[in-house]
């Protein structure tokens, strides 16, 4: 038998299985280490201080190295993927990750340290967006915001992990002992991910001179059928092209969809760094203990995983909505903040419902934006994304940390920080149709309806 074989509704014909756990598992650990790199700086600032006798500036410099990084490490893996593969760079990226952070432990001055910073960075950063188009490229389209999703509440696992470092090991090995283990572990990751990542078997339809290696991950994809061995292979309903294209990024409905996306993730972002770095210090001025303080953050990031599992599945099942309604919530919560006069066990819940929307609004754009690109730039697409969520990440504890220093009453700052958020819910407010068009005109899948199995001829294994 012969034919053409939609890999596009393979996938999304697929019931979640094995195959998904495994690469669900992987990602996850991926993103462990992401949050754990996030975590340990945090830990390690003091001692770094003490060491090299920095003063609170040059700290500062430290913590947004990464911020530097993220803006250039995502576009530039993202190209590479969609050249090269999504398998490649994952696992190059994650060695050289590692490699450099261990590099880091060698730093005898600061201008070392901080260059080993943004090198690691640009690696982990660049890492992320491939990651979310692998896990996007395998997720049936009825569970793919879910999938994804779910693999970035690793993030919030890993940065629990320095402090249980920093509190039995720092005392003992200094703050070295932080970067020999988030340099360690990522290299032990990478050549367990050579061996048990698969490649996106969209990326592999695109390129016909791999076809034994698509043959093989589909039938791990989808067991209970039987392929053609003559048949070939598209990916209906995407328009690829032949060549790699940035200016595919900004064509058609993604000549709208892609600045709002941008938009979107650059508000996100900047409000996710603002109260993760800015929140403990602005709560402590205010009069609220230190204790109370670094609980409150805590919360924030509880809100956050919880408003993203909320969110998930009504994320795959009525399109973007659930964006603009999280913006719409972060609005007046971010205003209470600020207000004072609060009880303590009142402002730990609205910070945790801040959390909640503003957390929950960037994992529901993690969860999306790779379904609007089609496979031969959707690691680019996604990248991009990741660079504009990056630029707002350094925005927002910069102004926030100015106007602090300027003596700007709280409530006034949290106020202006309410107004990106109303620009954020209108952008994805009129997203939300032109997302929903571009998905059910543009795929095997229309939001709202239960795939087709495979319109091709494959027959079931028997």
């Amino acid at each position: 038998m012969t034919g053409v074989v939609n890999v596009s509704a393979i996938v999304d014909g697929a019931k979640i299985g094995p195959f998904n756990l495994k690469l669900l598992i992987a990602s996850g650990l991926l993103l462990i280490a992401d949050g754990f790199d996030l975590g340990a700086i945090g830990f390690a600032g003091p001692g770094i201080m003490k060491e090299f006798g920095l003063n609170g500036q040059s700290l500062g410099l430290l913590f947004s190295s990464s911020i530097a990084a993220g803006f250039l490490g995502p576009p530039l893996f993202g190209f590479f993927a969609d050249k090269l593969g999504r398998k490649r760079v994952i696992v190059g990226g994650t060695l050289l990750f590692g490699c450099l952070t261990l590099v880091t432990v060698t730093a005898t001055t600061f201008y070392e340290l901080l260059f080993m910073r943004v090198l690691a960075g640009i690696a982990l950063a660049g890492m992320l967006p491939i990651v979310v188009t692998l896990n996007c490229e395998f997720a049936p389209a009825r569970f793919r915001a879910t999938l994804v999703m779910l693999v970035f509440t690793g993030v919030t696992f890993g940065g629990a992990l320095p402090g249980f470092i920093a509190a039995h090991f720092m005392a003992s090995h200094g703050w070295r002992v932080l970067f020999w283990v988030g340099g360690l572990a990522p290299i032990g990751l990478a050549f367990l991910l050579a061996y048990a990542l698969p490649e996106s078997i969209k990326y592999l339809a695109l390129r016909p001179e791999r076809r034994r290696e698509l043959v093989s991950i589909l039938r791990n994809v989808r067991p209970d059928i039987s392929i053609p061995d003559a048949a070939t292979f598209e990916l209906i309903g995407e328009d690829n092209n032949s060549k790699f294209s940035l200016g595919a990024l900004v064509e058609g409905r993604l000549r709208v969809l892609t600045p709002l996306f941008w938009v979107s993730n650059f508000v996100a972002v900047m409000g996710v760094y603002f109260m993760n770095q800015l929140l403990p210090t602005m709560l402590s001025t205010s009069g609220v203990s230190s204790a109370d303080a670094a609980m409150a953050t805590t919360l924030f990031q509880v809100g956050g995983t919880i408003g993203s599992l909320v969110s998930m599945r009504f994320l795959d099942r009525v399109g973007l909505l659930p964006v603009p309604l999280l913006f719409a919530g972060a609005i007046p919560l971010t205003i209470l903040i600020g207000m004072p006069g609060w009880s303590i066990p009142m402002l730990f819940t609205i910070i945790f419902f801040a959390g909640f929307c503003i957390l929950g609004a960037q994992l529901g754009n993690i969860g999306t934006e790779g379904n609007i690109y089609p496979t031969f730039v959707r690691s680019s697409g996604v990248g991009s994304m990741f660079a504009a969520g990056r630029i707002g990440g350094g925005i927002g504890p910069l102004l926030g940390g100015m106007a602090l220093g300027a003596g700007v009453p709280l409530p006034n700052i949290f106020l202006a920080l309410a107004v990106p958020f109303a620009g954020g819910m209108l952008a994805t407010a009129v997203a939300v149709p032109l997302y929903r068009r571009h998905l059910n005109g543009g795929s095997e899948l229309a939001i709202g309806r239960e795939p087709r199995d495979i319109a091709v001829p494959i027959q079931p294994r028997s």
